[in-house]
């Protein structure tokens, strides 16, 4: 039987911020697809629920203390994830904060901790698993870019400008990176529940009048994001570079 396209059996993957949310959602389905999994977070602790889901697919995982904003810990905690999985094949970009706040209330450290977690520290990693991955001449890249990519979010100027230089960052790397067999690619989620994002699923108001923007009519659900991950990381996305799919219930389409 031939290989199956959206198979990882093999493969090495490293997922930033996993502990929770997206992070560990990716991680986990990586990991069903055939794929080891190193995952990081500021704090190995919080870890241990994202390498029991690993290791109950049957792979290896490997857990690791890192904070993005670090870019010697960039370069040493991808290597670290390297030797421990015997190489490595996929990079997925997740480490992300987000606080909002009107913008003539942002003040320097706030622009300076969203901008060094959200784009610095994911262009880092990035270049630290490109120079793992060019030597092999493969590899896959998956940033984790957001609506604010495309659209402007009133009370979100730090994190929309973060995630539209990353999606700029996706693009340029996806050129310069292709001759090299590196694959560059970004995924934007739309409206998922998640502890970064619970502040505004408080208000009720505020749910009724997004669901209405939504085709869909849903918010975004755990099992949504994971297959897309796959699919980047995979055979089946050989020839998809450069790219960010958005996964929001067909919000983009319609505005």
């Amino acid at each position: 039987m031939t290989r199956p396209i959206f198979d990882l059996s093999g493969r090495r993957a490293l997922v930033t911020g996993a502990s929770r949310g997206i992070g560990q959602t990716i991680a986990r389905a990586l990991a069903e697809a055939g794929a080891d999994v190193a995952v990081t977070a500021r704090s190995t602790a919080t870890l241990d629920e994202t390498r029991s889901l690993i290791e109950a697919s049957g792979r290896r995982a490997v857990a690791l203390a890192q904070d993005v904003r670090d870019v010697e810990a960039c370069a040493r905690v991808t290597a670290e994830a390297a030797a421990a999985l015997d190489g490595l094949d996929i990079l997925v970009n997740n480490a992300g904060f987000e606080q909002v706040s009107p913008s003539l209330d942002v003040d320097e450290a706030l622009w300076d901790q969203i901008l060094s977690t959200n784009l610095k520290g994911a262009f880092f990693c990035a270049q630290a698993a490109g120079r793992i991955m060019a030597p092999a001449g493969q590899g896959s890249i998956i940033n984790l870019c957001s609506l604010t990519s495309y659209v402007g979010i009133p009370t979100a100027v730090p994190y929309g400008a973060s995630k539209s230089g990353l999606l700029g960052v996706t693009r340029a790397l996806a050129a310069e990176w292709a001759p090299k067999g590196i694959r560059v690619n970004a995924i934007a989620p739309g409206y998922f529940r998640t502890a970064m994002t619970e502040v505004f699923y408080e208000n009720q108001a505020w749910q009724e009048t997004m669901l209405a923007k939504i085709p869909q009519g849903r918010f975004g659900q755990d099992s949504d994001i994971g297959g897309v991950a796959v699919f980047l990381a995979s055979d089946a996305a050989a020839y998809v570079n450069g790219h960010c799919i958005p996964v929001d219930g067909g919000f983009l389409a319609s505005i």
